[in-house]
């Protein structure tokens, strides 16, 4: 750094891009107008990040532990992503899921500096004027929010902008986006959170969430926003519900940069996951019989994924759709039942087929366990425990490794805790979770639960359109990222000659990303929407486009 920049004293230092702390060097401090300003002793970052990290350890409890790591990205951008991707897996819990959680729920009561475009409904034909706004003039990747479906916490408001901030900050720690090319966004259409409208210190507008065609104004309103001012950018769509997360996809996937985590992540994520399982299993993805529960855009989603990869490994659509049985709180999705939205209609099976079954209605599902014979039990229901010892027992009945995923998330949401999974099925489970738990004690050795956090796709997807510079995310990309991610786990095994994991390890994920983006980018070539380029060029592209947390000289 140089006396010829033109920020110094304290405005440097209230730069969070440009602030080095401690790490300024004599030369600097004199140069820019420092002296005095700072403690005598000059750092190394990897001196500054240790003593950060003996600061996080200091917090006992995680939301002080996310605070605290919160402010120090307000601080110092560089140190706090050193910090983080020095010690990710113990991190990432308190970054993101579940810690962010509470963090949304808390938002007006923790906020403390402006980060990111909150974007309101009585500002709506103002989007693109406010987008001007923007704290960086050049944006890689836009990560955007309504705050309706926060985690499995439900409408959370204006604190939903927790969630793009958590998310954006992985982009950059795993995919190595430039935390200067991110951007946060919150559209701020209401709540109908009572706790949140009786709040006195609410931060968000107070008033009922707009609906119907002026929520559908809003987001065109948006959307095209984004096309003027920021063509280009990859735009995310995160925790939106169930109603608007489908059609706002479908809307808008054919027309700009964009996908939504929640649907096309989670279920890339599984999807990786599968793959490693049924290999452990010693069969195929095609032999497997799946029986989801949870029935919305997340669960249908991963369906959706499997059925491709389904396809590609040369089942019928017809077939493929056939392997499937989703049960929601009213029971087994049947083609009778009213209220489906198209996608779900998809997976809804005839009523003849269950005309022989016990008892009235439509099946639940322990009845639908018992008589499928399932070697998949998925959960997206967010319907604690719901995975109880006797449907887990029932199904381990029919199958020699029983592949059960209990994806819901916070963790207490989860379906079914690990280690009743692992005691109910004498060890034999393949299991992964939505969020982390501790390792289960198996034949005498301790076996890591695979956390199928969509951390494993969104990052390199991120890595892989800015390097690939692609104009668009297609199912393939995404289905070619959760074979990558299968790959990836199976060259992290154990040398002891044990399974490899579900999924790679979490410490070692900055690595795996460029293999997933190098993935994600050779299909974004073979389907035209990126501009040719050999294997070769997207691996050196990825190499350079991924931002490493090092003071620039």
């Amino acid at each position: 750094m140089t006396a010829s920049d033109t920020t110094r004293g304290t405005a440097l230092l209230s730069d969070p891009l440009r602030n080095r702390g401690t790490a300024f060097s004599r030369r600097d401090r004199a140069e820019l107008g420092l002296d005095g300003l700072l403690p005598p002793a000059v750092e190394t970052l990897d001196e500054q990040a240790d003593r950060a990290y003996e600061a996080f350890l200091g917090y006992d409890k995680p939301l002080n532990r996310h605070i605290y790591l919160r402010q120090l990205q307000d601080t110092n951008e560089v140190l706090f992503h050193r910090l983080v991707t020095r010690h990710l897996e113990e991190m990432l819990p308190v970054v993101y899921t579940p810690t962010v959680g509470e963090a949304c729920r808390r938002f007006s009561e923790i906020y403390r500096r402006p980060r990111g475009l909150f974007l309101s409904y009585d500002d709506r034909h103002r989007f693109r004027e406010i987008l001007r706004n923007r704290p960086h003039a050049d944006v890689d990747v836009i990560v955007v929010t309504d705050g309706q479906r926060i985690l499995g916490l439900g409408d959370q408001g204006v604190g939903g902008m927790g969630i793009p901030i958590g998310k954006l900050s992985l982009y950059t720690a795993i995919g190595g986006i430039h935390p200067a090319r991110t951007l946060p966004v919150l559209l701020d259409v209401g709540t109908d959170n009572e706790e949140l409208l009786a709040d006195p210190h609410y931060l968000g507008t107070r008033r009922r969430r707009v609906t119907g065609d002026e929520y559908d104004e809003l987001v065109e309103l948006f959307v095209s926003a984004v096309e003027a001012e920021l063509p280009g950018a990859l735009l995310q769509w995160e925790d939106f519900a169930t109603a608007h997360a489908r059609p706002i996809l479908t809307r808008y996937q054919d027309r700009l940069l964009t996908f939504n985590d929640d649907i096309q992540g989670t279920a890339a994520v599984a999807l990786g996951a599968l793959t490693t399982a049924t290999e452990i299993a010693g069969g195929s993805l095609s032999d497997q019989r799946f029986v989801v529960l949870g029935a919305g855009s997340a669960a249908v989603g991963v369906a959706d994924m499997i059925r491709t990869a389904l396809h590609e490994e040369g089942l019928s659509a017809d077939d493929a759709v056939s392997r499937f049985w989703f049960v929601d709180v009213d029971g087994l999705l049947l083609a009778s039942r009213s209220g489906l939205t198209d996608e779900q209609r998809t997976y809804a099976r005839d009523d003849d087929e269950v005309g022989d079954w016990d008892g009235d209605g439509a099946p639940g599902l322990a009845e639908v366990v018992h008589r499928v014979r399932p070697t998949v039990l998925i959960g997206l229901s967010t319907a604690h425990g719901a995975f109880t010892e006797e449907i887990v027992r029932d199904m381990a009945a029919g199958c020699e490794r029983p592949v059960v995923f209990p994806l819901s998330n916070p963790t207490s949401h989860a379906e079914a805790d690990p280690a009743d999974l692992a005691r109910w099925t004498d060890g034999k489970v393949l299991v992964a979770t939505g969020s982390p738990f501790p390792p289960l004690r198996i034949d005498g050795r301790d076996v890591p639960v695979a956390q199928a956090n969509n951390v494993y796709v969104f990052p390199a997807i991120g890595l892989a359109v800015t390097a690939a510079r692609a104009t668009r995310v297609t199912d393939r990309m995404m289905v070619a990222a959760a074979r990558a991610v299968g790959r990836c786990a199976a060259r992290s095994a154990p040398d002891d000659g044990s399974p490899a994991p579900l999924l790679p390890p979490l410490g070692r994920m900055r690595d795996a990303a460029r293999e997933i983006a190098l993935a994600a980018a050779l299909a974004a070539v073979e389907d035209g929407v990126a501009p040719k380029a050999t294997e070769d060029e997207l691996r050196a592209a990825i190499d350079a486009a991924q931002w490493t947390p090092d003071y620039d000289d």
